[in-house]
């Protein structure tokens, strides 16, 4: 098992050597999106609204951040689990989603989707909200203000740790 550092501007040029079991140090612009929001995206993709965000080598992290305690950049922020985004995720892989964050696996139809667009799934540690969130140093709201703490939010990262959960070329740690 490898372990890198990646930005994610630079995701792309990792994508194909990364593998099941890779640990990764996450930084750069991740986006949130969990059930709610995923929904609305895909209505604005129906009706050929504007996005909140380009999609197009974007990672989503699917999280709901608590309130942000007075002195710090957010609240706890730990993954979701990813198999409730899965109706959702084949479209956003082939309008080029370059990788999603979360817990848990995926289904057939969403690891063959980021097997055919050259994606990656990455798993964070779940139950560490507090310690997820010393990893995020920016966070700004940017769409579906209504859903709370399901909106969708601009995050940066800074060395958030993941581990490569599904590749490229069909690894899958949930298969083994």
């Amino acid at each position: 098992m490898a372990q890198y550092t990646i930005d994610t501007a630079s995701l792309a040029d990792y994508i194909p050597k990364l593998c099941a079991g890779d640990s990764v140090l996450l930084s750069g612009t991740v986006y949130t999106a969990r059930d709610a929001a995923h929904k609305r995206i895909c209505t604005l993709l129906d009706e050929g609204g504007e996005l909140p965000f380009e999609l197009k080598g974007a990672v989503i992290y699917y999280a709901g951040p608590t309130p942000t305690p007075e002195g710090r950049v957010i609240g706890s922020c730990g993954p979701t689990t990813s198999c409730r985004m899965d109706c959702f995720a084949p479209r956003l892989l082939d309008l080029g989603l370059a990788a999603m964050v979360g817990k848990g696996g995926r289904n057939a139809e969403v690891c063959d989707a980021i097997e055919r667009n050259s994606a990656v799934y990455f798993c964070a540690i779940g139950g560490a909200g507090a310690l997820c969130s010393k990893s995020i140093v920016s966070c700004e709201e940017i769409a579906f203000h209504d859903l709370g703490c399901e909106s969708v939010k601009k995050l940066c990262f800074k060395d958030f740790p993941v581990i490569v959960a599904i590749d490229c070329k069909g690894g899958n740690l949930f298969n083994k």
